[in-house]
C-alpha cells in the first residue's frame, strides 16, 4: 500500500512519520500493492485531528479522530479501520485482497444483509445548493436529495459532524 502522509499548519516528525507507515502496515494483508493510503493531520486548538482515507478499486475506507496525541489518534484509526473491514467481512471479501481472511482470528458475531426497512419516492426539483440546504434543514434531515439547478444532475448535501454542510456530486468517471 501507498501511504501519502500530510501536515497542515503542523510540521510532522520523521519518527511519526515512520510510526505512521509501520502501523498502517498492519493493513496491507488486507489491500493489495495498489492501494492508496491518504494521512492528514491538522491541529484543531491543543488538540491534534487525524484523518486516514484508503482507496482501492473504487471503494474508500474512512476514519478520522482527534486527540491530544498524534500517537493516541493513530492507534484508535487503525483499529476504527480495522473493526469497519471486519464488520463487513463477507461484502468485502471479493474486492479485497484474496486470502486477506484467512488466518483471521474469529470476529464477533457478523450482522446478517442489510435490510431495506422502508422505501421512499418523491419529487426532485431543480434547486441550487443554498435552496437544497434550507429544503433539508425545514425537514429536519441530516441530508437532502435534489436536482442542481446548475448541472441538472441530481446531487445530496448532508450535515457534517461539525455543524457544516457537504455536497455530493456524480463523478463522470
Amino acid at each position: 500500500m501507498k501511504v501519502n502522509i500530510t501536515g497542515r499548519k503542523i510540521s510532522l516528525r520523521p519518527s511519526f512519520t515512520e510510526k505512521t507507515e509501520k502501523k498502517l502496515a498492519k493493513l496491507d494483508k488486507f489491500f493489495e500493492d495498489a492501494a492508496q493510503a491518504d494521512v492528514t493531520v491538522v491541529p484543531e486548538g491543543n488538540m491534534r485531528k487525524m484523518e486516514i482515507t484508503i482507496r482501492q478499486g473504487g471503494m474508500v475506507f474512512r476514519a478520522e479522530e482527534t486527540a491530544q496525541e498524534l500517537e493516541e489518534a493513530l492507534d484508535k484509526l487503525v483499529d476504527k479501520l480495522v473493526r469497519q473491514i471486519r464488520k463487513n467481512k463477507t461484502r468485502l471479501e471479493k474486492r479485497l485482497r484474496e486470502g486477506a481472511f484467512m488466518e483471521e482470528p474469529p470476529a464477533e458475531a457478523e450482522e446478517g444483509d442489510y435490510r431495506v426497512v422502508r422505501s421512499k419516492t418523491f419529487p426532485v426539483k431543480p434547486l441550487d445548493v443554498e435552496e437544497a440546504i434550507l429544503q433539508m434543514n425545514l425537514t429536519g434531515h441530516q441530508f437532502f436529495m435534489f436536482r442542481n439547478m446548475d448541472s441538472g444532475e441530481i446531487n445530496v448535501v448532508y450535515r457534517r459532524h461539525n455543524g457544516d454542510y457537504g455536497l455530493l456530486e456524480p463523478d463522470a468517471d
